[in-house]
Formats: C-alpha cells, structure tokens, sequence
C-alpha cells in the first residue's frame, strides 16, 4: 500500500505550508500529493504550484468537479501540467452533488449521473490518446455541438498539443453502488470519500468486475496524538459538514454513504441538527465509533495496529490528510 498526501481545498486562503509538506512527503517516499476544489479555490492551479516545486511525487486532483469544466477543458488542463511535469499527474474526476452544481456553476445537475460520467470519461481519453479528432453523440458532452441554438458550423477537433501520455490515469469520486461499479469498468481507479477496513463487504460487489491494476485510493485523516477523543474533534467535523450540509435533505449522497455504512439512522439525525442551524451539536452527534473507522488518528502503537487493517483489503493507495509533518514521517516509518 503507496501513502500519499491529501490537502484538499484551501478555507479563507492558501496555507504557507502546504509547498514544505509536499516536499517533506516527497523526501519521506510518498507516492503522490493531492488536491481538491469545491467554490472557492480551483484544483489545477495549487498542484501545478507544488509540481515546480518538488521533481518526483505524483500529482493528483482528489477530486476536479465535472461540472467546473468542459470534459475538452478539463483534459487540458491534465495534458499541460503532465508535461510541465514530467508525467507526474492523476486526474482525479467527481461530479459534486446538485446544491454546488446548479447552485455554483450554474447548470443542471445530470438526470443521469452515471452516463453523465461515462460521457466524459469518453471525451477526456479520446482527447489524451489524440488518435483521430474527438467526437461523440452524447447527451450530456456531444461534440461536435449540434443542438437547436448552436450555428451549426463546429467541427471535430484533435489537440494541437500531443499528450505526454495517452494512458494519464483517470480516477473517479464515487460513492453509489452503481457509480463504483461503473468506475471500475471505465477508469484506472476509485477515489472513496469514506473508506472503512471493517466495512470492506459494503463495497465488494461493486468492486467485483475491477482489472487488474485498478486503484482503490481513500483519503484519510491522520494525526498522531495522545488523546484519541481530542484527536477524532477534525474528524467529526469534516463529517458534520459533508453530511449535514453538503446536499440537500432529500438528497445527500455523503448521508446516503454513511446510512449504508451502517449509522442510518446517525445520518438523519446530524443532517437535521445541521440544517436547523445546530451546526455544533451536528459535530458532536457524529459517532466516535464511526469518525474512527475512516481515520487514523492516536498514539503511535494504535495507529500501527490500525494501520494492517488498512493493509489487509483492496486499498492500493492512502491519501494521508494532514497538516502535521511529523505524522507524515510516522506513518511513513509504519509503512515501510
């Protein structure tokens, strides 16, 4: 199992650490360095950054929305800082929940998410292969544009720029059960919000057609402390928000997760507390049991145990999240 180093969007602005901890990741053997975006900073411009800065980890995006960007767009941006790089980067693709995507960017979310994907997973290859000009009849990314209000006049198009790489891997955020199972048919690998080793049965059928090779990389947090209850409080939070107010109250996929993860009736109850404007007790209504689960978070010695667990399933990659260089360098030391 490779390590690599999760760190996610920037809050009110960037951190000053965040280029250091990339390079102490790199220096320790970390594999990749991620990034995220939800609306405020973007994914690409923070990761082609830290790229100018370190000379051999990975660069991933954990995850770039669809919605921000055409598919050709979106392609890219990979192709360029793969260059500028040397063939270090990971697309990391996620199709974000309605609220972001009529509420942010301004355009319906799909009726149907999984073509939705699947058409613009299509479009990304067709782009990073360059083996004739991109076309596809699709119903949500077809190119060229032909509909009612268009002039008729586009025309297929192949990138002026030869790509670096015409097997970039592309990994996808995904979290239903159909979503998954389509990701390990169409992509080189799977980007799970919530990853618990003693829950691995929730995910094995969806799982059960992936190739060889296929990536199975969670994020994480992580913090070596002594106090575990302390150390869990970044956890819960993280959960309070995606799960209480990351989608609406009919329709939270980060609630639907936790639910069939086995804390259903956990979901509704810190979703209602969020919505109703109790955002400190939606926190504290986040189990322990289960913030503990996706996390590693403790003295050294429990992280170690905690750890093989991790080891013994299907995950290939651990996006460690984390602010602290010295649990970086634990870890690193536990995984070696």
């Amino acid at each position: 199992m490779r390590l690599g180093l999760a760190l996610g969007y920037w809050g009110r602005g960037p951190s000053a650490d965040q280029v250091a901890l990339a390079q102490e990741a790199e220096r320790l053997g970390y594999h990749s360095v991620w990034t995220a975006e939800s609306w405020g900073s973007d994914a690409f411009t923070p990761l082609t950054w830290i790229a100018a800065h370190t000379s051999t980890i990975r660069l991933g995006t954990a995850v770039a929305q669809m919605a921000a960007r055409s598919p050709t767009a979106t392609a890219m941006h990979a192709l360029t800082l793969d260059h500028l790089s040397g063939g270090r980067t990971m697309l990391g693709l996620g199709l974000s929940g309605p609220q972001v995507v009529e509420g942010w960017y301004g355009r319906p979310f799909p009726s149907s998410p999984l073509t939705a994907t699947r058409e613009y997973v299509d479009v990304v290859r067709q782009v990073l292969r360059r083996g004739a000009p991109v076309e596809l009849d699709g119903r949500f990314h077809p190119l060229p544009y032909r509909g009612a209000d268009g002039t008729g006049l586009g025309r297929p198009l192949k990138s002026i720029t030869h790509p670096l790489r015409p097997d970039l891997p592309v990994l996808l955020g995904a979290e239903g059960p159909k979503n998954i199972a389509q990701t390990a048919r169409i992509a080189d690998g799977w980007l799970p919000l919530y990853w618990s080793p003693l829950r691995t049965e929730v995910y094995e059928p969806s799982l059960a057609g992936a190739p060889e090779g296929f990536l199975v990389a969670p994020m994480a947090r992580a913090r070596v402390c002594a106090d575990v209850t302390e150390g869990l409080l970044p956890v819960k939070a993280m959960l309070g928000f995606y799960i209480g107010g990351m989608g609406h109250a009919k329709r939270n996929f980060h609630a639907d997760l936790m639910a069939r993860m086995g804390y259903e009736e956990e979901a509704r109850r810190i979703q209602e507390l969020f919505l109703a404007g109790r955002r400190e007790e939606a926190v504290l209504a986040v189990p322990d049991a289960f913030a503990d689960e996706i996390s590693l978070v403790g003295p050294r010695e429990r992280i170690a145990r905690r750890l093989e667990l991790w080891r013994e399933g299907p995950v290939t990659d651990l996006l460690v999240l984390t602010p602290d260089p010295h649990t970086l360098r634990v870890l690193a030391e536990l995984n070696s």
